[in-house]
């Protein structure tokens, strides 16, 4: 049985260390949202829930941006879906680009608003908490991109890629933008 070439436009785009370029994204606004912003784990967000134990517990602070993280994280994901599925008729590669761009966004204005939090000796300052709901949910884009698009990047996190495909798939459940063959 002779198989057939899969043409340019269906196959999925990869660019060579792009996995090891997206894991040094994740690790650096990571690092710097728990460095800066009183513990907040930015991409790895399932770690804030140990922080709010112990912040119940009386030790540690900023408990109000680490719950805020969770729902942050969520909205990048579902923003991402439903960009991912107005770009899908485009194919791969737009796809791929337009969930960049969103991430980029994000990213910047992360940058931006840690900028202007500057010096952050606040945990519940409203810039501080803006700052990291910023990092959050562009890392929930970047969770959400190799879930989304049929590409080989590999996940960046376990536990909160677990999180990440509950979030599509009840968001998908919930709000069906496409058709059940399609999903």
């Amino acid at each position: 049985m002779a198989t057939q070439p899969v043409s340019a436009a269906a196959a999925p785009d990869h660019v060579r260390g792009e996995d090891v370029f997206l894991a040094s994204i994740a690790g650096y606004v990571d690092t710097l949202g728990f460095v800066a912003l009183f513990g907040l784990f930015t991409a790895h967000v399932t770690g804030n829930f140990i922080l709010i134990g112990s912040g119940l517990a009386g030790v540690g602070q900023g408990l109000v941006i680490k719950w805020l993280a969770f729902p942050a994280f969520i909205a990048g994901i579902v923003g991402a879906r439903v960009l991912d599925h107005r770009m899908r008729s485009l194919g791969h590669g737009p796809r791929a680009r337009s969930l960049y761009a969103l991430q980029a966004v994000l990213l910047a204005g992360f940058m931006l608003a840690g900028v202007m939090a500057s010096p952050i000796a606040d945990a519940d300052a409203p810039r501080t908490i803006l700052c990291g709901l910023l990092g959050a949910a562009a890392m929930g884009v970047q969770n959400a991109h190799g879930r989304l698009t049929a590409r080989s990047v590999v996940a960046n996190t376990v536990m909160t890629g677990n999180v990440t495909q509950a979030v599509i798939d009840a968001f998908d459940w919930l709000v069906p933008l496409a058709a059940p063959a399609e999903r």
